[in-house]
């Protein structure tokens, strides 16, 4: 006779009653053990090990002992599996489905104590899938039983359970306020309307040390009493709970608890976080915040994501394209805009938009309005785009996340997406809310060639005058400067202005050699955009080996000769 090894499985949704003598676990045990001894004629012996999973739900398979059963048949330890009920093992048809997979895989069975059917036939299978359709409904059933429960409870203002908040403790399943810690509580809440910081908060609490609430379970400290975290400081600022109010998805209600902070304050911290994460959205507290951050895309409509550099203190800021997902694109086929580039485009070609009478009436054709609002709504374009060089950094970002939908960077130059409804809005004063047949985007085009430049990509407008590079006119400057300092007698040599000025001799010599350019040459760089890879640097490094002739200097600096 084939002796048969059986694994006795057992489990229980909850720790309820896993402290008696006597548990669930043991009655499935007995039951199992009981059965394998009727089939001991068949040659059925149990197994040692214990395969025990105590509060544990059956919807995941995340369970120690399932997994080390399901080892075990693997490795031929067990050939048949013994279960008090079928929904012991699991309440899940997915889940029951790799079960049977391994254990079919390894000549293993599986027995229901309870339940008379035999996985090894097709009937049995189907009896067995019908029984786990009703467990995996029972168990969604009682999810939904709970869940409901839960909500209608928070909407009567009661404490629903989980970790208990600072400031509180939990008694007959209530919140009941801790007055040591209450003091801390309205003393981070008053500290943070002071400083309007939540790093300098954390700053100042580390430094006074405080920590998070420790939980403990039988006299023993098992977490919290760590340094409060940025976010951790947020979500405790945030919490209705120290208002009095319990939240759940979204929506606050009248808690029955004891609330710790009083309203005005509350109100005041409140209003300072919700600025502060504005400021954070719109990057307004950045030292140079990328403007399109979020709203820019390339041709395929990849969205590209803002960077920076820093070299020798300066900081360079770019859109580049994510990294290629398929092996056949390289990722010298990405985009590396400057990120000045792009948004002086966007930026003169929103401007350009307002100030054209045209360009407006074609935005508000569709909402069909007589001559008086016609022209009071080209009068606010008009105003807004002659005032558009005084408005701050902060209006500006204001403006860019108002109008613009959607920044598209191809070949084939910059289409930037503008939200009709947010333009009508603000051209007429709020005073008309947009129509459905409003809906809809305004497209500003501005045709551009992009060209390569190393790993980045240059924008060179057409059809119009490129933007001046700012540090070559600076350079340019400069270099004049120090050839009027030694012509009117102010250093006498090179040496003697190099020594004041704390710079080495060749660096003057190189900015006196920029002075004998040919004056369309000085004109072209500080009028337009210089050659692609004429940086200062570059200009700087190749004076020295200028040509007298004009254009000899034209060839060497990729410029058209005159």
């Amino acid at each position: 006779m084939k002796k048969l090894n059986c694994a006795i499985y057992t489990r229980k949704s909850t720790e309820e009653g896993l402290e008696k003598e006597f548990n669930s676990l043991d009655a499935q045990r007995e039951a199992c053990e009981a059965y394998i001894a009727s089939q001991k004629h068949a040659g059925w012996f149990p197994v040692r090990d214990m395969y025990d999973d105590g509060g544990l739900s059956g919807g995941t398979m995340e369970r120690p002992a399932l997994q080390r059963l399901l080892a075990d048949i693997k490795a031929g330890k067990a050939q048949i599996v013994v279960v008090y009920k079928v929904d012991r093992l699991t309440r899940s048809l997915a889940d029951f489905a790799k079960i049977v997979d391994i254990m079919d895989a390894h000549d293993a069975s599986f027995v229901s104590v309870t339940q008379q059917f035999n996985t090894t036939t097709s009937m049995g299978r189907l009896t067995l899938n019908m029984l786990l359709s009703f467990a995996q409904f029972e168990r969604e059933i009682a999810g939904e039983r709970i869940r409901d429960k839960i909500a209608a409870s928070k909407a009567k203002g009661m404490w629903m359970g989980g970790n208990v908040p600072l400031g509180y403790d939990v008694k007959d399943r209530k919140l009941i306020v801790n007055e040591a810690e209450a003091e801390m509580i309205r003393m981070i809440f008053g500290r943070y309307a002071e400083i309007g910081s939540v790093r300098l908060l954390k700053c100042a609490l580390d430094e006074r040390g405080i920590v998070s609430k420790r939980r403990a379970k039988a006299g023993v400290v098992r977490a919290g009493g760590n340094r409060l975290s940025s976010g951790a400081l947020y979500n405790l600022l945030r919490n209705p709970i120290y208002h009095g109010k319990i939240g759940h998805q979204g929506k606050v209600y009248p808690g029955q608890h004891e609330a710790i902070i009083d309203p005005d304050l509350w109100q005041r911290v409140q209003g300072m976080l919700a600025g502060s994460l504005y400021a954070q959205k719109i990057g307004a507290a950045a030292e140079e915040p990328s403007l399109l951050a979020g709203l820019i895309v390339d041709g395929d409509g990849r969205r590209l994501r803002p960077m920076h550099a820093v070299k020798k203190g300066r900081r360079y800021r770019y859109y580049v394209s994510p990294p290629f997902k398929s092996a056949e694109r390289k990722a010298s086929d990405g985009w590396r805009i400057p990120a000045a580039d792009i948004e002086e485009i966007v930026l003169d070609r929103l401007r350009t938009f307002f100030a054209s009478e045209q360009g407006v009436e074609e935005a508000l054709v569709c909402l069909d309005l007589d001559d008086v609002h016609l022209r009071s709504a080209r009068l606010t374009a008009t105003g807004l785009a002659e005032a558009w060089s005084d408005l701050s950094s902060i209006e500006i970002r204001e403006l860019v996340q108002a109008f613009v939908e959607k920044v598209v960077v191809s070949e084939q130059g910059v289409v930037a997406s503008i939200k009709r409804a947010a333009v009508a809005s603000r051209l007429l004063d709020n005073c008309r809310p947009p129509l459905e047949g409003e809906a809809g985007t305004i497209e500003l085009r501005v045709e551009a060639k992009l060209r390569r430049a190393g790993q980045g990509i240059r924008l060179v407008i057409c059809g119009g005058v490129e933007n001046p590079n700012k540090q070559m006119i600076a350079l340019l400057r400069d270099a004049h400067a120090t050839r009027e300092s030694l012509l009117t007698g102010r250093d006498a040599t090179i040496d003697a202005m190099a020594q004041r000025l704390g710079v080495k001799r060749d660096h003057l010599t190189a900015h006196i050699r920029l002075t004998y350019l040919a004056p369309h040459i000085v004109f072209a760089l500080a009028t337009r955009r210089p050659p692609v890879g004429l940086t200062p640097a570059r200009l700087l490094s190749v004076c020295k080996d200028l040509p007298h002739d004009w254009q000899g200097q034209c060839a060497v600096l990729g410029l058209e000769t005159r």
